[in-house]
């Protein structure tokens, strides 16, 4: 945190943090020297990565409404990070106060967050889970967060992916959890582009390699193959900007996005 106080057990300070990181990038004060110093260096190279940041939290709750709009009234916000509005259950709650929304994040200190800040509604679950490990989630999202999977939900998986290495085969985790979503349920995900600045993915690489923040940079078709099994809703896989607004900047991060649905 800003004040740098003693960590919860299990925490490593010394560490970068992605979620920590991006809670930084967000004005937010639940992160360490080392999370500040990393978000330094890539402000350093790319500025505009607070904005980023802000344009990836405008794709979430876009996407969240997106799919609201549609009737899908089951959200797993997966990677949620450290509780920040505007939020897929406030977003979701527009629509209806009953949706349901489960909080996944695999860092203790965000669940801690999480507990204490969602405390009191009771339609949203704070879940420590890791995206990585569908079998596990599943069941989970079933009895605790009391998901009916028979009716559509939406999976957004917003950050998260450019966190999951090749060997830990990112689309076979998403054919999974493709397999036991209804049809009419959405698939949101932003990727860091191999399209960004030469010089910001040389120092992300240097500042992350070994830790829980390793970033992976893939093309455009490697991300939309991702969407394997979805349909795919235009504009398709492309610079989150191109989501969000018009005339929006460029940005030596590309946020790439994209949102497909469940036939």
């Amino acid at each position: 945190m800003s004040s740098d106080r003693p960590p919860p057990q299990g925490v490593d300070p010394t560490r970068p943090n992605a979620a920590r990181v991006y809670d930084y990038l967000l004005g937010g004060k639940d992160n360490y020297a080392v999370d500040r110093a990393v978000a330094e260096r890539m402000l350093a190279v790319a500025p505009e990565n607070r904005t980023v940041a802000w344009f990836s939290r405008k794709f979430l709750t876009g996407a969240t409404g997106l799919a609201a709009e549609a009737g899908v009234r089951q959200f797993v916000d997966m990677g949620a990070g450290i509780p920040t509005s505007p939020s897929v259950h406030e977003t979701a709650m527009k629509f209806d106060s009953d949706v349901r929304v489960a909080s996944v994040d695999y860092d203790p200190v965000v669940y801690t967050h999480a507990n204490a800040m969602l405390y009191g509604l009771p339609t949203v679950t704070p879940m420590l889970g890791d995206f990585r490990n569908p079998a596990e989630l599943i069941p989970r999202l079933r009895e605790e967060a009391r998901f009916d999977f028979d009716r559509p939900m939406a999976l957004l998986v917003v950050g998260v992916l450019h966190f999951v290495m090749a060997d830990e085969r990112p689309a076979e985790i998403i054919a999974r959890f493709r397999e036991v979503m209804a049809p009419g349920s959405y698939l949101a995900l932003t990727h860091g582009g191999t399209e960004s600045d030469a010089t910001f993915i040389e120092q992300t690489r240097a500042d992350t390699t070994g830790s829980t923040a390793q970033f992976v940079f893939r093309s455009r078709s490697e991300v939309a193959a991702l969407f394997d099994g979805f349909e795919m809703i235009e504009p398709g896989v492309v610079p989150i900007q191109d989501w969000i607004g018009d005339d929006l900047p460029p940005t030596r991060l590309v946020l790439l996005g994209g949102i497909g649905r469940k036939p």
